[in-house]
């Protein structure tokens, strides 16, 4: 059996997971957990990367022996370097305010057109290229040599390998979604050097070996596995799919929501819909669509417990289902919903507004929330079956989300189609298989990673209502 370490890194908190393949299963056990706290400095909301790297490899001391540990995380956020491989400020987060109004000034630059047409990314305010046309003219993008997203600057420091894996920098907008290259071009009609976009790596290539630095502290010798780093391909990797006829949802903090094709779609009715083109193994497309997911039920338990009010999910949802569906509906997906905040006022007047009775507790806004993010499932799986011409026959409903049966079932509802739920831990899973892959003499296609998701994992299947 092959005995590799994932580290799997959220908005919210990361882990170190112990994966193991062979004899035809996966296996999976938690090594460590840890938050993942943003800190505000002044005005700016940053990552901090340097506790999370202390927490990876503290979590890294004491597992047995590993063939291989690899990383992934969210994407679009990224560090500086300069000419000397340091470290020039904390990575900002992709939720501080720098961005705001960001894509219209590039628009009068390129237009939104072409820029779709060339890297098939959907509009979000975060996007990098976005962070970076905000950082023009500041003193650290001159001083900067190398940007490398979160992933790859922590193998960097891991390794010392400097690259780019490709799933994770398909979500740039900076990747030409044709040739999977750089597009260098575009970077420098932006102003931007494109001597800062580091050399690509095909995910389940080795990075290289650990530092002795890194290896003494960690307190053994093995290689970092460039996995499908950027958390959602990997979590797609993991999809327990018998066939192609399928829809996905990656449902955590965010629900990533779409169909795997093999070429992108870059037609102005996909830019319109607000679809993206990001890559995944194998030379697959992620068509998707990003939708705000459970973040803003997780930042109402934390205003309740703020507030100090004890508050259990399964109880708060055990609860909501009590309560009749679809009584208040708002558009999850306004940028209302989008910073930290008192998310419960925010969803009572976001129904008032939208003319939708507002509701008076915690049960009744967890129910808001949760149905209002069944219909936007609902909407991006038409729209991609739409823009694709993909056919869907089923749901996979996976990530953290998985464990909601009350979303489960209002996303069955709302689609009118079966809901396979699992695995919950899907992104570390995908990880593990694409290190076991390239570790291993046989090479597995994606169908076969998948059996063996099915083979290892126990799924819930949630029929529509009706």
């Amino acid at each position: 059996m092959v005995t590799v370490a994932a580290v799997d890194l959220g908005a919210s908190s990361g882990r170190v997971m112990l994966g193991g393949v062979g004899d035809g299963v996966v296996t999976l056990t938690e090594l460590a957990r840890f938050p993942n706290e943003p800190v505000r400095i002044g005005d700016t909301l940053h990552w901090d990367i340097l506790g999370l790297y202390r927490s990876i490899v503290d979590g890294l001391r004491g597992a047995p022996a590993l063939a291989s540990i690899g990383i992934d995380s969210w994407g679009v956020d990224h560090a500086l370097l300069d000419a000397d491989g340091a470290l020039l400020g904390n990575p900002v987060h992709y939720r501080d305010a720098r961005t705001d109004g960001m894509p219209e000034r590039v628009f009068a630059e390129i237009a939104a057109a072409d820029l779709y047409g060339r890297t098939g990314i959907q509009i979000l305010p975060f996007n990098t290229v976005f962070q970076l046309a905000a950082a023009r003219g500041t003193a650290q993008l001159a001083c900067a040599r190398t940007m490398l997203l979160i992933p790859d600057l922590l193998t960097y420091w891991l390794t010392g390998d400097v690259g780019a894996e490709v799933t994770n920098a398909s979500t740039t907008a900076l990747l030409n979604a044709r040739t999977g290259s750089w597009d260098t071009e575009l970077a420098a009609s932006l102003g931007l050097d494109a001597a800062l976009l580091p050399p690509l790596r095909a995910s389940g290539t080795v990075a290289g070996p650990l530092r002795p630095a890194v290896a003494e502290e960690i307190g053994q010798s093995t290689v970092v596995t460039r996995v499908a780093s950027h958390d959602t391909a990997s979590a797609v990797a993991a999809v327990p799919a018998e066939h192609d006829r399928f829809a996905y949802i990656s449902c955590g903090t965010w629900s990533l929501v779409g169909v795997e094709l093999s070429e992108p779609v870059l037609t102005e009715e996909g830019r319109a819909a607000n679809f993206t083109n990001e890559r995944g193994i194998d030379g697959t497309i992620r068509y998707l669509r990003n939708v705000t997911g459970l973040w803003p039920l997780q930042e109402c338990l934390r205003t309740w417990r703020a507030q100090g009010h004890s508050t259990d999910l399964q109880e708060l949802l055990g609860a909501a289902a009590t309560r009749p569906a679809n009584a208040a509906v708002v558009d999850i997906d306004d940028p209302m919903f989008l910073p930290p905040g008192d998310m419960p006022t925010r969803i009572i007047e976001a129904c008032r507004r939208a003319g939708q009775p507002a509701p008076a507790d915690p049960p009744a806004i967890a129910r808001c929330i949760v149905d209002s993010l069944a219909v936007a499932h609902r909407k991006a799986i038409e729209d991609a079956v739409r823009l694709s011409g993909r056919t869907v026959e089923v749901v996979h409903l996976i990530g953290g989300g998985s464990q909601n049966d009350l979303l489960c079932q209002a996303t069955a509802d709302a689609c009118g189609l079966p809901v396979v739920a699992g695995p919950a831990e899907a992104t570390a899973i995908g990880n593990i298989l694409v290190q076991a892959r390239a570790l291993s003499p046989q090479q597995y296609g994606l169908g076969e990673l998948r059996a063996l998701v099915r083979a290892s994992f126990p799924t819930r299947t949630f029929a529509p209502a009706g």
